[in-house]
């Protein structure tokens, strides 16, 4: 009977430790695009976090509308996850493909739960009429949701809270075929396992979210009033959110012909005093590289997202890498000053997409914040965020900032290289000029060698203002002989791979960058008096922070763990790896 071999299942994912029992299980959703794999993941994502578990989930999917392998993994447990996982409790297989392929990533107890037609076979297989379960109810589509209940009984879980999240995705008719099919499903499984597990009562403290959707909330936080992007995956979820709180927000989101009039529409707006960013990937930023020289020269604040995926060209549109380092941290001709920094997860995505805005309104220079595809479409649990930690902080000119008796000059220079920003019309008789041409105090073009020098000098001199500003990377672990270093969304798998590493008698550490540019040496370089070995972590070909590294501090890291093939870095992995090359 099937239930019997769930039972077995649900009391595997439990481990007793001190204080109570760990519960930890990480389910796969596959098939091919089209077969309603999202919806039965979100569901099953928003059920389990508002049972008080912690929830990771993150998407593995082609660029394509129908057809091809795509899956959802989600993980959940009594504690805070950070990654995803790689061993799989349980593959939910809506087709053959998703059992060849994930077959072997199985726990030694795990289970393939799929439908009766596809005619599985093996030990590890669980097959339910899970379509004509449908059939029978009235809608064949409804087959998810029959999968869905399946899933829940199969891990001990109760029916609680799925009639609400359920009203979040149907109404009416199809709302009641498929609460009917998830009973049905759950019915399938047989009586409920014994292994009882809950999540805990969060209050409300926690909320459910990706890292798009942080870094947009913590835009509207900042005070941005002006949105415009062309979508190009995997940065379009800010769009997306932006636009659907337009009116709740008071923020105004346009989608723009491309990347290059979408940049240019924002530099136009900061002109005007509006908090205005943009974001895209790789290929659109681009496009986008000579307005960033513009926003330099003229001085204009400017906040750019740039969420990764592997290139060049258009390459894998829906994968994940850490590539474009290098490329943004010199990106323009010329020189400018500028600040880069790589969010590390959500929480760090809201609160940085806001201090992103009060440094590049404080410098009057570009701030462009790096994210990726593994980041910004991961959901997971996490501490709800405080907008009371959020200061909006305006740099902008007054009458009292005016020389008496003067006219105002928008790149008058001042002691430590940042001239008083006004806004135009603000002040009667005051004239705001800038050009993209060097030019002068007042904004007028210049052929004059000596003040293309003090103009120079003028912008770059705010760099070292700006170091005073820079974060120095999170230490995790123990600052014991190994040292890895990792930068933005590797923070997650990282954190949890020193986690497993040191509960297995290792002596490891791991330094997680999230200001990348000014480069942060202080504690990296303290750390290193004391002959330690230093390893990089990075999701690209070249070991760009490596580099970085080498560049700024002349430290070298001895080796490097380098993945490259659009699939995220999971901890399993990491800790593989560096047993296998290092340890």
């Amino acid at each position: 009977m099937p239930y019997l071999i769930i039972t077995k299942l649900a009391q595997e994912s439990c481990e007793k430790v001190e204080g109570g029992i760990s519960l930890s299980v990480n389910i796969l959703i596959g098939g091919a695009a089209g077969q309603g794999m999202d919806t039965i993941s979100s569901i099953l994502e928003k059920v389990l976090h508002r049972k008080g578990f912690w929830v990771f989930s993150h998407k593995d999917y082609m660029s394509r509308i129908r057809g091809g392998h795509n899956f959802m993994q989600v993980r959940f447990g009594n504690k805070p996850l950070h990654a995803h996982q790689e061993q799989l409790d349980l593959i939910l297989a809506l087709n053959r493909e998703t059992m060849e392929i994930h077959r072997e990533r199985l726990k030694p107890e795990g289970k393939i739960l799929g439908d009766s037609a596809l005619l599985f076979t093996g030990d590890e297989m669980i097959s339910l009429p899970l379509e004509a379960t449908a059939i029978k109810l009235g809608n064949p589509k409804a087959a998810g949701s029959v999968a869905l209940g399946a899933i829940l009984a199969s891990f001990s879980l109760d029916q609680d809270k799925v009639e609400e999240v359920f009203r979040e995705f149907f109404s009416g008719g199809i709302l009641t075929i498929n609460y009917q099919a998830f009973l049905a499903g759950a019915q399938l499984v047989g009586p409920m396992a014994t292994v009882e597990k809950k999540g805990e009562d969060q209050g409300g403290r926690r909320i459910y979210i990706n890292g798009n959707e942080a870094l947009a909330l913590g835009v509207l936080a900042a005070g941005c009033t002006f949105y415009t992007g062309y979508p190009m995956t995997p940065s379009t979820g800010i769009m997306n959110y932006l636009a659907a709180k337009q009116r709740e927000a008071g923020i105004i989101v346009e989608q723009a012909e491309d990347e290059i009039a979408a940049i240019n529409m924002v530099i136009g707006a900061s002109y005007t005093g509006a908090r205005a960013m943009t974001a895209t990937s790789g290929g659109g930023f681009s496009l986008m590289v000579e307005s960033l020289g513009l926003a330099g020269m003229t001085e204009t604040p400017l906040v750019v997202v740039e969420v990764q995926r592997p290139g060049p060209a258009t390459g894998f549109p829906t994968r994940t890498e850490q590539s474009d380092l290098s490329f943004i941290l010199t990106a323009s001709h010329g020189e400018i000053p500028r600040m880069v920094l790589a969010v590390r997860d959500p929480q760090d995505a809201f609160y940085q997409a806001a201090r992103a805005f009060n440094l590049s309104e404080k410098y009057q220079l570009p701030v462009l914040i790096l994210s990726d595809q593994y980041l910004g479409d991961a959901g997971r649990s996490t501490e709800a965020f405080d907008f009371n930690k959020v200061t909006v902080e305006r740099h902008l000119a007054t009458a009292d900032d005016l020389v008496p008796g003067e006219e105002y000059r928008r790149y008058r220079l001042t002691n430590n290289g940042i001239s008083p920003r006004l806004i135009p019309g603000k002040i009667p008789g005051q004239v705001v000029l800038v050009d993209s041409d060097e030019h002068d105090e007042a904004g007028h073009i210049t052929e004059s060698a000596q003040v293309r020098v003090v103009m120079m000098e003028k912008r770059l001199s705010k760099m070292k203002l700006l170091e005073q500003e820079v974060e120095e990377p999170e230490l995790l672990g123990v600052p014991g002989q190994v040292i890895m270093v990792a930068w933005g969304s590797l923070y997650g798998p990282v954190k949890e791979a020193v986690e497993q590493l040191n509960s297995a008698g290792y002596q490891v550490g791991a330094l997680v960058f999230g200001d990348l540019w000014p480069f942060p040496r202080q504690k990296l370089e303290s750390l290193a008096t004391e002959n330690r070995v230093f390893i990089n972590v990075e999701q690209n070909y070249t070991g760009q922070l490596a580099r970085l590294i080498r560049q700024e501090t002349s430290i070298v890291c001895t080796k490097s763990l380098l993945k490259y093939d659009g699939r995220p870095f999971g901890p399993e992995e990491i800790c593989r790896r560096l047993k296998e090359e290092v340890l």
